[in-house]
């Protein structure tokens, strides 16, 4: 698997990197219990700073999408799609909020889907 950053970018080279793992998660090129290179050696050879690729790999693993196992590398975590497991934990904190403050189903999806067109994002 090669990672790639784009200097001329707005993205910061930690989330471009952080996504191109959820990505390569995402569509099967980096299957559950694949080894990632070692910060060090991907920091060399994307010319980053060692602390960038610490931080997407932090972060990654805070996402659930990797596992830190000390001196033994980090490896892709055997828990499915990050991406799908981030919006189900999302629409379970709407839905407490929603059941706090008595709002209706019809009335919670409808200020979802406004929300979301607000964003431009295809509802």
């Amino acid at each position: 698997m090669r990672f790639t950053v784009d200097g001329d970018s707005g993205t910061p080279p930690y989330e471009q990197l952080r996504m191109q793992v959820v990505d390569a998660v995402r569509d099967g090129r980096l299957p559950a219990g694949a080894k990632l290179p070692t910060v060090r050696a991907l920091a060399e050879e994307l010319g980053l700073a060692v602390n960038t690729v610490a931080r997407a790999y932090k972060e990654l693993e805070a996402d659930g999408v990797v596992e830190g196992r000390g001196r033994a590398g980090t490896f892709v975590l055997a828990t499915g799609d990050p991406v799908e497991q981030a919006l189900q934990a999302a629409a379970s904190v709407y839905a407490d909020a929603v059941g706090r403050l008595g709002v209706a189903a019809p009335e919670a999806l409808a200020a979802v889907e406004r929300a979301l067109r607000s964003r431009s994002t295809t509802v």
